[in-house]
């Protein structure tokens, strides 16, 4: 008998833990470009309201004659490639980084887990070369890395336009809000998504129900941050300092009267423009701080959840 004909096939394993790393990036690869699009999208967004946007904004309000914010400038709109107010496109990105949670826990607990385990291809992959735990492991560090350098640089570019031309925000709860939703806890909350969404796709074990449980946990998640300290709810906003002042005809500057959208106002008081600025909340720190560590601690627990429920699931 030839050695050819004795020599067993060899199995190869996978690499690890780079060959997880691409498995898991090839079997999901349609999600990574929908967050890759994401990031692009809202991070040219941000550059835009940056640059040209704030640029024709400042253009329109000095043509109108004012040197701060005034709500005819707003109604006069701001051209260019995006519709609406320079005012209403400074928000929309703080409001789709809220969204993005929301969308990371049902891609975790549908496409990530269980419909692996649905169709039967996690137990496959755990009859060959990877254990369970491996697993698990890959499936939440690859998506938690890429979420974190997204939110991240989002997070990262929208301070850098608040510092450059907060000033040309309307006054009033909107600014405070946005200012305490661009931190480092916006970064921790969709890797809680992430944690909720894994939870419900291993206990559950079906696609739709993961979904529906999923989808209804991250929404009492986010409601819960709406309205409750330390999370910067819309009532439990602490109050964000600003420094304003009315120019006259003269150009002297006299206390705000806090009429910037009535004529009749404005002209008792011969104001022709504004000058604001929003000064650093004393309390921002400690919030965003103690708000990141219970995002992070609630989803370390989730995690161990994560990994226990699926020891007793595949062993059973």
């Amino acid at each position: 008998m030839s050695a050819a004909a004795t020599t067993a096939p060899v199995r190869r394993a996978l690499p690890a833990p780079r060959g997880l790393v691409w498995t898991v990036l090839r079997l999901h690869r349609t999600a990574l470009w929908i967050w890759t699009g994401f990031v692009v999208l809202t991070a040219g967004l941000l550059l835009w309201l940056y640059g040209p946007g704030a640029a024709h904004t400042q253009h329109l309000l000095d043509t109108l004659g004012y040197a701060g914010v005034q709500q005819d400038a707003w109604a006069a709109g701001v051209t260019g490639t995006f519709t609406g107010t320079y005012n209403d496109l400074f928000q929309d990105p703080a409001s789709l980084l809220n969204i993005s949670s929301f969308a990371v826990a049902l891609f975790a607990a549908g496409t990530l887990t269980s419909r692996e385990l649905e169709n039967g291809t996690a137990r496959l992959a755990w009859t060959q070369s990877v254990t369970p735990a491996r697993w698990l492991a890959a499936k939440l560090a690859v998506p938690a890395l890429l979420v974190t350098a997204g939110t991240s640089l989002l997070v990262l570019l929208y301070r850098m336009l608040w510092n450059a031309h907060g000033n040309l925000l309307l006054a009033g709860i909107g600014p405070r809000a946005l200012y305490f939703a661009i931190g480092p806890a916006t970064v921790a909350a969709p890797l809680l998504g992430l944690a909720v969404g894994a939870v419900a796709g291993l206990a559950l074990r079906r696609t739709l129900p993961a979904l529906a449980v999923a989808g209804l946990a991250q929404y009492a998640v986010n409601a819960f941050r709406a309205n409750s300290w330390p999370f910067q709810g819309r009532y439990q906003q602490p109050e964000l300092s600003v420094r304003s002042r009315a120019i006259t005809s003269t150009g002297k500057e006299i206390p705000d009267p806090g009429c910037y959208d009535s004529h009749a106002c404005l002209a008792r008081h011969d104001v022709v423009g504004f000058t604001r600025r929003y000064l650093p909340s004393p309390d921002y720190w400690p919030r965003q701080l103690l708000e990141t560590g219970v995002l992070l601690a609630a989803t370390a627990i989730l995690v161990a959840v994560a990994f226990g429920v699926l020891r007793k699931r595949s062993t059973s």
